[in-house]
């Protein structure tokens, strides 16, 4: 399998994640998009997607648009996303008071 191959297999599990997820915030009452808790996981999938869409170098035009697409679809959610751990010696004080709640 191409990389492009397992960006558009993840694209494709990302794009039935949006169906699944409107699904459920239906069943569970019309729940908007921005009060449901699914949203940061779909999130972080979309971030993960980005980041395999800016390693690849696609000569296909309709790879291209769709990777554009999700770079669009992305600045919309990028706050979010689960932030990234730092390593405790990297952090800062006041970073790691948070990071620990105190």
């Amino acid at each position: 399998m191409t990389a492009e191959e397992r960006y558009i297999r993840i694209a494709g599990f990302y794009e039935a994640l949006k169906t699944l997820s409107a699904a459920i915030r239906t069943q569970k009452g019309g729940i908007a998009a921005e009060n449901y808790t699914g949203r940061f996981f779909a999130a972080d999938v979309l971030e993960m997607l980005n980041a395999y869409g800016e390693k690849l170098n696609p000569s296909d035009a309709k790879l291209k648009a769709l990777i554009k697409k999700y770079q669009t679809d992305f600045q919309g959610v990028k706050d979010l996303v689960t932030p990234s751990n730092k390593p405790i010696y990297e952090m800062t004080l006041e970073e790691f008071e948070r990071a620990m709640n105190i």
